[in-house]
């Protein structure tokens, strides 16, 4: 994909680059059946009251119901298009499948219009970019995405635009196989839990910039004020004379809490024991 820079006709466009979508999506407007609207509330609970910060003003967009479970077993569909999603980075595929069925996917890459893609819950050698498979039949080294943390939940893990995780074998325990996150982390996920095969597509969304910061609130992303910019009675940074360093050991939250880098995992969280390396490459358990 060709990332295209903008003229700078204005100073707005002068840093402003974007990808070629014509070369990729093949169709423009959704499926009907395949939309809803999702209500905004701009970071704000049931009360009104902003619960997260700087969220609001983004641009109208309608839901695409995206199969994140992928239960059709041995019905093959076919790829009607490639679409664009504004509530995602990656881009999505329309399937239509054999039995009459219609559903969005996340699109991998080199995923075509016209090809064919299959769900298994058994032994296939059919490992191919957009097939589902339970990772116990998938081979070692692979490149996966998608992948499902519980069985017959909707998968979780490895979703965005250009991410992929790899099988790297069965664990100690059968009943596991070891997985290398885009984050660097080593884990244990259960063999029966689905992924599927390939790396998700729109790998250069990394390399764009926005280039002013209107853009910035199409998606929703209201401005952030600096907290040495503040009084010192609302925010552990603010105050003193002129621009003064932070007066603080490390860095704070507006709530006093550690910020920046700081470990917030829990250590007696259930799920540690899945962990066999942190993203930081420490050995966290050697059972694997």
């Amino acid at each position: 994909m060709a990332i295209r820079k903008v003229r700078p006709l204005t100073p707005g466009q002068r840093g402003t680059s974007y990808i070629d979508y014509s070369k990729v999506i093949t169709k423009k407007k959704p499926e009907k059946s395949l939309v809803t609207i999702i209500k905004k509330n701009s970071g704000r609970n049931n009360q009104g009251k902003i619960t997260v910060r700087h969220q609001g003003n983004a641009h109208k967009r309608k839901y695409r119901m995206i199969d994140f479970f992928r239960n059709d077993y041995n019905i093959k569909g076919k790829v009607v298009s490639i679409e664009y999603d504004p509530n995602r980075t990656a881009f999505i595929a329309l399937i239509s499948y054999l039995n009459g069925k219609k559903s969005y996917i996340i699109a991998p890459k080199n995923l075509k219009v016209g090809d064919y893609i299959c769900s298994f819950n058994d032994k296939t050698l059919d490992i191919k970019p957009g097939n589902s498979v339970p990772l116990k039949f998938i081979p070692d080294g692979t490149l996966v995405h998608n992948i499902q943390l519980n069985k017959n939940s909707k998968a979780n893990l490895v979703r965005s635009a250009g991410c992929f995780a790899q099988v790297l074998g069965i664990s100690d325990d059968p009943k596991f196989s070891i997985i290398k996150l885009p984050s660097g982390e080593v884990r244990l996920i259960k063999n029966e839990n689905l992924a599927t095969i390939g790396t998700v597509g729109n790998e250069d969304w990394s390399l764009v910039s926005l280039g002013k910061a209107g853009k910035s609130r199409h998606l929703g992303i209201r401005p952030t004020v600096r907290g040495s910019a503040m009084n010192p009675n609302d925010h552990p940074h603010g105050g003193g004379e002129g621009r003064s360093p932070i007066g603080r050991k490390h860095p704070l939250t507006p709530w006093g809490k550690n910020a920046y880098g700081v470990i917030t995992r829990k250590k007696k969280n259930k799920s540690n024991k899945f962990i066999l390396k942190n993203r930081k490459g420490n050995v966290v358990n050697k059972n694997g």
